[in-house]
């Protein structure tokens, strides 16, 4: 079996797309998987840094900043659909999946060229630009969360398989793993961890409030920060720090299942993995929608668990070093008011979703006859 994911520019889209790989491979293990992005994504990282061949196209966003450019998109799509055609023949392709983002896009009007069976799977409440173009070239649709299905043409029959997230995450006993996640990432003895997680990219709103926390909380013992900045803002921040013994930063991290298990208390944007992770791990948050995201969907997306009360909302324009330090020192301070929000958090379908989305894949790839040029 052999299939093509469309899947690029932020983790949001990457990381599903990913776990929908291991998936796979779980249910066949002789499954040929490829990637299709661009070059100025994520993806070049991440794609072949987990083993995946990834093949680029000349795709741009479907961003209303682009301006006058935005007029460039239409030949875009269509080179960058022809690109992906030439793609699925190439790798004998059964299926084509997007994942959402502006790569998924062409890898859908390929597979539509070529005369293939095709998936597309939404992860936010409120879909994206990408997957709203895409949805009207194929009538194959799976959400994360059932918000999106209006949103999507033939949204009404989409099935809902929740966020496909990593096995290590869809399995996380965190009890079980702190003292060893506590100790691989040199959290002090007694100390609670407050994890600073701006997404893939960083955020410099919430690097900025936490720098500011960690000059406040200096000669403290009993609180430890870690900031993941991003790679862009990382030497910027540890100048900013001035070796705080308090807090660090770092640019990434590789073992979300590690930081999960050994934070305490996590702030953070909230994009749709990352709401599907801690609804799934039962990490308490504080939870900053990204202002400018598409239908201020990662406000839909953070209302999950701050409805629930496994999370708090914190508006993007009042995350300040004040207004943070108000909200999470009663935190930290409370032990039972964080373990009645890490039990608040309902799991739903997210830590089989990435199983039952690849089924779905497998059934449709079923019904392809092998693609020859």
């Amino acid at each position: 079996m052999s299939v093509v994911i469309g899947a690029g520019g932020t983790g949001g889209h990457i990381y599903p797309g990913l776990a929908l790989a291991e998936a796979l491979l779980r249910a066949v293990p002789s499954a040929v998987i490829s990637f299709v992005g661009t070059t100025r994504g994520l993806e070049s990282d991440l794609i072949p840094g987990a083993g995946h061949r990834l093949h680029t196209v000349d795709m741009i966003p479907f961003d209303p900043a682009l301006g006058a450019r935005r007029f460039l998109l239409p030949a875009a799509l269509l080179k960058s659909g022809a690109q992906c055609r030439a793609i699925l023949r190439a790798q004998r392709a059964h299926i084509a999946i997007g994942m959402g983002g502006y790569p998924s896009a062409p890898v859908i009007l390929g597979a539509r060229l070529a005369g293939l069976p095709s998936l597309i799977h939404e992860s936010n409440a409120v879909p994206g630009r990408a997957n709203q173009f895409a949805a009207r070239l194929t009538p194959h649709l799976a959400v994360a969360f059932d918000h999106s299905r209006a949103h999507l043409a033939g949204g009404e029959n989409a099935l809902t398989t929740g966020m496909p997230i990593a096995a290590p995450l869809a399995a996380l006993d965190r009890p079980t793993l702190r003292e060893q996640a506590r100790r691989a990432l040199d959290v002090p003895e007694g100390a609670r961890l407050l994890l600073v997680n701006g997404g893939s990219l960083g955020a410099a709103r919430l690097t900025e409030a936490a720098v500011g926390l960690a000059h406040r909380w200096r000669e403290r013992t009993d609180v430890h920060l870690l900031i993941k900045t991003g790679p862009a803002a990382l030497e910027q921040t540890r100048r900013r720090l001035d070796d705080s013994p308090v807090a660090r930063a770092v640019p990434y991290l590789d073992r979300m299942d590690l930081a999960y298990a050994a934070a305490d208390l996590v702030v953070c944007r909230a994009g749709a993995a990352t709401v599907a992770e801690l609804a799934t791990t039962g990490v308490p948050a504080i939870l900053v929608p990204y202002p400018h995201a598409p239908g201020d969907h990662q406000t839909h997306n953070a209302r999950v668990l701050s409805d629930a009360g496994a999370g708090l909302l914190l508006p993007d324009a009042e995350t300040t070093t004040e207004r943070l330090e108000a909200l999470t020192a009663p935190l930290l301070a409370d032990p039972a008011r964080l373990a009645a929000m890490s039990g608040a958090a309902e799991p739903g379908p997210h830590a089989r979703a990435a199983d039952l989305l690849a089924a779905r894949v497998v059934e449709l790839a079923s019904t392809s006859k092998e693609y020859t040029a």
